[in-house]
């Protein structure tokens, strides 16, 4: 015996198993014979229960006393395919030499032979398939157990409740024997056995024990066992110790210790995962929750720097990563929103060597969770910031930083392409009005990620919102070709309704909402009462550029009836309500649109602030001025506080239409203080003032009360107001109009023409400024006549309603003796005159 020992031992030397200079337990201390026999036995034990032909290993030459002969020695090809994966070195061996990891697998983990002491490199590769066996044993150091299965060493297989082995520390056993123990309910033998079986310590059984029955779907019975676990003193006993900077020669030493800390720490905090994912079955989210966190706690005490990105244990990388994805859910559940805020921000502000995917998914939904959870997150710490990054300050900011962040993940080819990340961001960046930087990520989209006629189409809606109807009408005629897309149904309703809004674009938008109703088959037939509707908008638009009152009339009457037919379809729709009355307004038959406001207050319950314009905008038109001011008051009673500035600009110009100027500036000092407090509330969004139709600019309340000091003839007040237009709006044809009325007042005719010039030539067809200069010609004798009267019929052509321009007409006409054109201008002007409200119908659109 005792010479095949001796053989024993030089073999192991050979290979590197045992070295003569390496210490086991500490300096001055030798590895004896009976330590290399008691090592070598377990793995020749191994070798004989499960290796081929439950043979004697190819490495013993001649078998032990009393023990048959072993059979020839396989070739290197051959062993190599028939190595069993649950044959891996004892505590002995491990004893014997130091670990290290080969670079590039992590998992791997192998005895580094002593350079003086290493075999040939023939030897070497004969040798290499048992290596290969030390390093596909995952648990060859203490702490991570696996169950396997008899004949398969696929990883995939390791959480199979169809194992039937437990390999850990080079042993392995069958887990029948466990699990008959559990079935009669021997939970503290069947501990004794793991432990005794496998040279375990009581966590690491009591884990491997857990996971056994987790496996086999004992859920209750798991969590009984896992709550025998001490984490603390399992964190203790791994969490490191302050060392010196370690030696060349201590290195392997502090590697093989490394190694060792992972594969105990995974065992224990994968038991403790699993204790949570129970409880979470088990209808315990709080309790899950905290289960949960004490993971993530733990995980930091252990690796006070975070874990590494390399030689990390990939089964203790797996268990963060679904620790750290798992608790922001568990909280969620357990309906503590705030502590799931705060662990999402954990989970990407902390170290855990999460892979992109993990990360991106946690990114998403944390994002959704901050659009739709309907809980206000406090911002971020900035001690956790990088100085000089962004700061999201609320909810819409956070959600949109994360979601551009997955944008460029995908960019950079880090991860898959998830649709639903555009359409997140879409609805953020639409909440907060930048619809225009929205259009930037669709346009750096890359090609093929969407069918270009559907990119057109979301650009199209994204340059609408961001009133650049231009471009968007632009790419829908593109859209719309023959060679593309002309029947594409959404594309023409939207083409529609950017035309409605337009008059010189409103024949084109004839045809595109035809062609829509034409399309409204079947599936679309919905969409039909829609497309009736742009018709209608449109037609009466088209109505107010007619070259005859005939072609007026009938474009006015044809567009009424386009609308009277989406009401059929469509009773209560309260937007169809509106538009017919809108409708009725602007051709000046009050009762009617003052029938249809109130029934969209009624349809509305009062909540749309529109409706209650309309109705006082109606009620202006026929003089009621008092009945106008108090509708106005109870819509500020029922409209929030951010919603009440088109409100108070009726409400000013309602005081000035009574002769109640200093009512009227109360009412501009109010509207004034609004809008500066929703400027300074918005902070980085504060463009949506600018872009939202239905709200005021300051520019306007500056504007209106130069309008109002110059009527007054305080021109001291009126300069002031008109310097703080021209600061937030340097060029503006408003501007320049009030800047010309002043100086016409004064006297200074010259000036002032010139001044009404340039506001044209700001904006061409700025109607004031040319009924204006047309006035201004009229009084400067019969050769400037002409000219005159080109300059009102252009502006009657933009806005036939206009009733100075009417009204100037007729002198004109008058001056020069065409009497009966004259009548008719004047009776025009007195018309309009009795119906013209405080403030342009089209103010509404």
């Amino acid at each position: 015996m005792s010479d095949w020992i001796h053989e024993i031992g030089g073999i192991l030397m050979r290979v590197g198993l045992v070295d003569v200079r390496t210490t086991a337990y500490g300096a001055g201390h030798r590895v004896t014979s009976t330590d290399t026999f008691l090592s070598l036995w377990t793995r020749v034990n191994n070798w004989r229960m499960h290796g081929p032909g439950r043979a004697w290993p190819p490495w013993i030459s001649h078998s032990p006393p009393g023990f048959p002969s072993p059979p020839p020695t396989p070739s290197p090809q051959s062993y190599h395919e028939t190595t069993p994966r649950d044959c891996s070195r004892s505590r002995g061996d491990r004893r014997s030499g130091d670990l290290s990891s080969t670079p590039g697998s992590p998992d791997r983990v192998l005895l580094r032979v002593p350079s003086p002491l290493r075999p040939p490199s023939n030897a070497r590769r004969q040798l290499l398939p048992w290596r290969g066996l030390a390093a596909r044993s995952r648990g060859a150091n203490m702490g991570i157990g696996e169950f396997e299965a008899e004949g398969d060493g696929g990883e995939e297989d390791e959480m199979s409740v169809k194992e039937r082995e437990v390999s850990v520390n080079g042993l392995s056993m069958k887990t029948s024997e466990v699990e008959a123990k559990l079935d009669d309910g021997n939970i503290q033998e069947a501990e004794s056995s793991l432990r005794e079986g496998l040279s375990l310590n009581y966590e690491e059984a009591r884990a491997l024990l857990g996971r056994l029955e987790y496996q086999r779907g004992n859920i209750e019975a798991a969590l009984r066992v896992f709550d025998g676990i001490d984490l603390q003193a399992a964190i203790q006993r791994l969490q490191p110790s302050p060392e010196k900077p370690p030696s060349r020669r201590s290195r392997s030493h502090s590697v093989s210790i490394h190694s060792v800390s992972q594969h105990a720490a995974s065992l224990v905090l994968e038991a403790i995962y699993l204790k949570s994912m129970s409880l979470q079955k088990l209808g315990k989210a709080t309790e899950a929750a905290q289960e949960c966190r004490s993971v993530l706690d733990a995980v930091e005490k252990i690796f006070q720097h975070g874990i590494p990105d390399v030689l990390v244990e990939q089964k203790l990388q797996e268990t963060v990563s679904k620790a750290v994805e798992l608790l922001p859910e568990l909280w969620k559940q357990a309906g503590l929103y705030q502590e799931a805020l705060a662990s999402y921000r954990r989970a990407l502000l902390s170290q855990w060597n999460l892979d992109d995917e993990c990360c991106a998914r946690i990114q998403k939904r944390f994002a959704v969770f901050l659009l739709y959870g309907g809980v206000e997150a406090s911002p971020p710490s900035l001690a956790s910031q990088i100085d000089g990054s962004f700061v999201p300050k609320n909810n819409l900011e956070e959600a949109i930083l994360l979601l551009i962040i997955l944008l460029r993940k995908w960019y950079l080819g880090k991860t898959q392409w998830d649709p639903s990340v555009i359409e997140h961001l879409s609805f953020a960046l639409s909440m907060c009005g930048q619809t225009s930087v929205l259009a930037r990520h669709f346009e750096e989209l890359i090609p093929g990620t969407y069918a270009r006629c559907d990119r057109w189409y979301s650009l199209a809606l994204c340059y609408s919102a961001a009133d650049q109807n231009r471009s968007a009408l632009n790419l829908l005629r593109k859209l719309l070709k023959k060679d593309e897309s002309p029947d594409y149904i959404m594309a023409l309703l939207l083409a529609a309704k950017i035309c409605s809004d337009d008059c010189l674009f409103s024949a084109e938008g004839v045809e595109y909402a035809r062609r829509a109703i034409a399309n409204a088959q079947v599936a679309y037939e919905h969409l039909k009462s829609v497309g009736l509707r742009f018709l209608g908008n449109c037609l009466g638009k088209l109505a107010k550029i007619a070259s005859s009152d005939h072609e007026r009339s009938s474009l006015q009457s044809e567009a009424l009836r386009s609308l009277d037919e989406v009401v059929s379809l469509e009773r209560h729709n309260p937007e169809i309500l509106f538009d017919l009355a809108l409708e009725y307004a602007e051709q000046r038959n009050t009762n009617a649109a003052l029938r249809y406001a109130k029934e969209f207050i009624d349809a509305t319950g009062g909540s749309i602030s529109k409706g209650w314009r309309l109705l006082a905008l109606v009620l202006s038109a026929q003089q009621r001025y008092s009945e106008a001011e108090i509708v106005i008051d109870a819509a500020l009673d029922e409209t929030a506080k951010w919603e009440q500035g088109p409100l108070l600009r009726i409400k000013a110009k309602l005081k000035v239409a009574q002769s109640l100027h200093i009512d009227a500036v109360e009412a501009y000092r109010l509207l004034l203080a609004l809008v500066q407090a929703q400027r300074k509330s918005f902070g980085s969004f504060k463009n949506i003032i600018e872009v939202e139709d239905e709200n005021v600019s300051e520019f306007e309340v500056w504007r209106g009360l130069a309008n109002l000091y110059s009527g007054l003839s305080h021109w001291r007040d009126a300069e002031i107001c008109l310097e703080k237009s021209r600061t937030l709006k340097p060029y503006s044809a408003s501007t320049l109009h009030i800047e010309g009325r002043m100086l016409e007042a004064h006297g200074q005719m010259q000036q002032a023409l010139a001044t009404y010039g340039n506001a044209l030539s700001v904006e061409l067809d700025h109607v004031p400024s040319k009924v204006s200069i047309g006035a201004l010609l009229s009084k400067r004798g019969s050769k400037s006549l002409p000219v005159a009267r080109s300059f009102l019929s252009d502006a009657l052509r933009l806005e036939p309603m206009n009733r100075l321009a009417w009204y100037y007409l007729g002198v004109i006409h008058r001056d020069e003796g065409r009497m009966v054109d004259a009548a008719d201008c004047f009776q025009a002007a007195s018309l309009l005159d009795e119906s013209d409200p405080i403030e342009s119908f089209s103010s509404l659109l």
